[in-house]
């Protein structure tokens, strides 16, 4: 599978719901203004732990420029009323997302937006 196929896998896992079949190495990385988040088994427990903030978004793409192992995307993601500008970057490795590293303003972080972390905090 091509990377723009894998970023492609990747938005239609999250707006199924379907975040346990997410293309991701068991070492992956996820980094945002939240923190970092390490570990496969780590980001997934914080996603069940989070579902209301997590799952029912939709996403425009804006445009994307994709490597031979890492992709940039921009677009917005929408969920009710909530609404984000987002630019991330992907690194793949044997066909997984090894790393994304996201960018975007928070701001202040309504009360229902926080995270819930299960037992464990982000690096």
């Amino acid at each position: 599978m091509g990377i723009k196929d894998l970023v492609k896998r990747w938005f239609d896992l999250w707006e199924s719901g379907d975040f346990n079949s997410l293309p991701i190495a068991e070492n992956f990385k996820h980094s945002s203004p939240f923190g970092t988040i390490v570990g496969k088994k780590t980001y997934l427990e914080l996603v069940a732990t989070n579902k209301d903030k997590f799952l029912g978004h939709k996403f425009e793409l804006h445009e994307a420029l994709y490597g031979e192992n890492r992709a940039g995307v921009r677009y917005t993601t929408t969920q009710g009323d909530f609404s984000m500008e987002v630019s991330e970057w992907y690194y793949v490795q044997d066909n997984l997302i090894l790393e994304i590293i996201a960018y975007y303003h928070i701001g202040e972080i309504r009360e229902e937006r926080k995270l819930s972390f299960p037992n464990k905090t982000p690096k």
